[in-house]
């Protein structure tokens, strides 16, 4: 069972009453359709990034968003080919360490956010952010769906200049193009936690919870018909 052991700094089993309840009253979405593929294996030894030598971790880089529950964005990302890593935590807030519950408080100021570690070789910033405006809603302020609330807003944390103008670029062409206004906003990357282990692969481990039926589900299906050429190949 994989535990990205070289990007999770804590790992916070949590156990909530409150999600069960919640995700149950999802139970009757619709199944998957026969020989669908929608669910991504779990990396079962950990990141690929351990133990890289210099060189290879040149070929590394780092993208972190925010699109609303990160067991979307998470099982979306995972798909892609060029991406070895995604890790699903809280970045943007002020309270050190937040738990799952005190980020759903309202109170911690955090998105739920991806860290998407990627070969740039095989992929490149601009359709990491292609993916990423068309499999969410950068138009609602706050909200995605029925999930409402700071930690799930439509966010970009850039880790540089080049990242800030790319992603700035971006909006601006999706804004001139009639597909705004977009309300997403640039926030530079701040201090990332990872978020409580059992969020890590959730929809790789809880294909038929009934959160990931109804929604997660949907959202990978949305990759798959977009971007049927960045899926990864098995293998890969």
């Amino acid at each position: 069972m994989s535990v990205k052991t070289s990007r999770l700094s804590f790992i916070g089993l949590l156990s909530s009453a409150v999600l069960v309840v919640v995700l149950a009253t999802w139970g009757n979405a619709t199944a998957a359709n026969p020989g669908e593929q929608l669910v991504s294996e779990p990396n079962q030894a950990g990141s690929e990034n351990s133990n890289k030598s210099g060189a290879q971790a040149k070929k590394e880089a780092v993208a972190t968003l925010a699109g609303g529950c990160f067991w979307c964005t998470e099982a979306v990302f995972e798909r892609m080919r060029g991406v070895n890593d995604v890790v699903s935590g809280y970045i943007g807030g002020h309270v050190k360490n937040p738990t799952y519950q005190q980020v759903c408080g309202k109170q911690t100021g955090h998105a739920e956010a991806v860290e998407i570690y990627y070969d740039p070789s095989k992929t490149t910033y601009e359709e990491l952010l292609e993916v990423f405006f068309k499999t969410h809603d950068p138009t609602t302020l706050n909200r995605q769906g029925a999930d409402e609330g700071p930690q799930y807003r439509s966010a970009v944390f850039f880790h540089d200049d080049k990242q800030k103008a790319e992603a700035k670029k971006y909006i601006a062409k999706l804004n001139a193009a009639g597909d705004g206004p977009i309300v997403t906003t640039l926030e530079p990357a701040s201090k990332f936690y990872p978020a409580e282990e059992y969020h890590q692969d959730y929809f790789a481990r809880n294909p038929n919870a009934g959160y990931c039926r109804a929604v997660v589900r949907n959202k990978v299906r949305k990759f798959n018909r977009e971007f049927g050429d960045k899926i990864k190949k098995k293998g890969e």
